[in-house]
């Protein structure tokens, strides 16, 4: 119960930082568009990272010690139902943050996706021990801004974001026979 509310919090403050960024600053949100289009992109590219992640994860040794402890401490308290709300909240809230606000403000181009990846990935340490999480994590970054750039359209990332989380969590609770309804 303790990461759901951790998880809620950080999303309630992510969201407020979008929201007091669009209202005193320059920016436009990015369009979010519900198209089937999108949504299969969105999908796909989320299939592509978890992919991405299980392959990296059997071929990188530090990669895969740094997943374990973060996914142990996220994870292991979880059940099955609570991964619906693993995948909506950081998914959408990091999502309006780091590619539906911050990327605009910075640049719909190369800088601004980096720059935005960035600050993703760092967000994501939890220890000095952690770096290659926060690598991957702004490889992530990287993947879904640009898919942010090439569609204009916020939905992609999204998607992509929330379905690899929820497939990543429910593969690794399966394979830590933690599936508990």
């Amino acid at each position: 119960m303790q990461v759901l509310v951790a998880m809620g919090v950080t999303a309630v403050v992510l969201l407020a930082i979008a929201k007091l960024w669009l209202e005193f600053g320059s920016v436009t949100l990015l369009s979010l568009e519900g198209t089937p289009n999108a949504l299969l992109l969105g999908l796909g590219l989320g299939v592509v990272i978890t992919a991405a992640s299980s392959v990296i994860y059997r071929l990188w040794p530090a990669y895969r010690q740094s997943a374990d402890f973060y996914l142990q401490l996220v994870l292991k308290p979880l059940v099955l139902p609570d991964l619906i709300w693993l995948g909506l909240l950081p998914g959408m809230s990091e999502e309006l943050l780091f590619r539906g606000v911050m990327l605009p403000a910075v640049g719909l181009n190369p800088l601004g996706v980096v720059a935005s990846s960035l600050v993703f990935g760092i967000l994501h340490l939890s220890g000095s021990q952690q770096w290659p999480y926060v690598v991957w994590a702004t490889v992530v970054g990287l993947l879904l801004g640009f898919s942010a750039v090439f569609t204009g359209n916020l939905l992609v990332p999204i998607v992509a974001h929330v379905a690899t989380n929820w497939i990543s969590s429910f593969l690794w609770k399966l394979g830590n026979q933690e599936v508990e309804v």
